[in-house]
């Protein structure tokens, strides 16, 4: 008999606790991975042996509807084809946008082929009034999804249809 309110218990105390991973929608429509990416930025530095860019001061990247932002953006283009970008390694008050969902991070790698956005340090997903954070968020912008992991925590406003 005392089984039962110690169970009752044990199921009360992992409620209230963080969650290890979520995965939640994000994005209205599935990304297109291969439309062109528009860059903007106050300075470029452009090292062609290296096949990267540079961006620092107000980076704002624009791919179809999704908004990437952030202090300095590192652009890596494909080895094989150096007119593809292959990767965008995004650091300070990095803002990413699609479709009225928002996540910010310090840190961001956008890998363009795979539409994978992976975000970390102090990391919040905002959807409406619903709100999630974790250690890491892996946004896929082709399936409109977000995963969190690690400590992950969430505040779901009752009657939110997000």
């Amino acid at each position: 008999m005392r089984r039962i309110p110690s169970l009752a218990l044990l199921v009360t105390l992992m409620a209230a606790l963080p969650v290890v991973s979520q995965t939640v929608p994000f994005g209205g429509t599935p990304a297109d991975t291969n439309a062109p990416v528009e860059v903007s930025a106050d300075n470029m530095v452009v090292n062609q042996a290296s096949g990267q860019a540079e961006l620092t001061g107000k980076v704002l990247i624009a791919q179809g509807d999704m908004r990437l932002a952030a202090d300095r953006v590192v652009v890596n283009y494909d080895s094989q084809d150096r007119s593809r970008i292959s990767s965008l390694d995004a650091t300070g008050n990095v803002t990413l946008v699609q479709a009225g969902d928002a996540a910010e991070s310090e840190h961001a790698v956008y890998e363009v082929a795979t539409g994978l956005v992976t975000l970390t340090g102090d990391v919040l997903v905002t959807q409406g009034e619903n709100v999630m954070s974790g250690d890491k968020i892996v946004v896929n912008l082709t399936d409109n999804t977000a995963q969190a992991t690690g400590r992950v925590r969430t505040i779901l406003q009752p009657g939110s249809t997000q």
